[in-house]
């Protein structure tokens, strides 16, 4: 096992013990690592991904979750170049935990910026651009009453020109109660 594979599997252990009950915390697989961040009603997810060589390389940093589609550019780039600050000062050591909590520190200095003038803005934006495009429904194929019949009957029948099992069988009871009982 190589010096780096140790080294991480050294660090999903500390991870999993310091992290655990965090609900903030998430472990996506082997290495990928999610960490949500609140202030008040706004908040984000950073996630670090380790390469095959981390830690002797810094691991990269992923801001476009789905979660994060309200952050705005100018907030992206500053957690983005505060993390790569970090991460350039601890390569070669396990970072992850001290990214995370880094950042923690300084939440509520990155989500200043934050606005929510700003996200409604550009919602209201992202809202008037797709009104004006709009798609023409499908129209489904019209089919005569001919066509119909066919396609039905290719459908009873089916591919093999087979019918289906007990197409031509006779409901017993129905067809007692239609003859007329006599006693023999």
């Amino acid at each position: 096992m190589s010096d780096d594979a140790e080294q991480q599997a050294e660090e999903i252990e500390v991870l999993k013990s310091i992290y655990e009950g965090d609900e903030n915390f998430k472990q996506v697989d082997a290495k990928s690592y999610q960490y949500k961040y609140t202030e008040g009603d706004k908040s984000f997810i950073l996630e670090i991904l380790w390469g095959p060589t981390y830690p002797t390389e810094k691991p990269s940093f992923n801001l476009e979750i789905f979660y994060n589609q309200s952050l705005l550019p100018s907030v992206k780039e500053k957690i983005l170049s505060i993390v790569n600050a970090e991460a350039d000062q601890w390569v070669g050591c396990a970072m992850t935990y001290t990214l995370f909590e880094c950042l923690k520190e300084k939440v509520t200095e990155i989500l200043a910026e934050q606005t929510e003038e700003a996200v409604v803005a550009r919602v209201e934006k992202i809202a008037i651009t797709e009104q004006t495009e709009t798609k023409k429904p499908e129209k489904k194929e019209q089919m005569s009453k001919a066509q119909k019949r066919r396609a039905w009957d290719r459908a009873e029948i089916g591919r093999a020109g087979e019918r289906p099992r007990g197409w031509d069988w006779v409901d017993i009871v129905k067809h007692l109660s239609q003859a007329p009982h006599q006693p023999s």
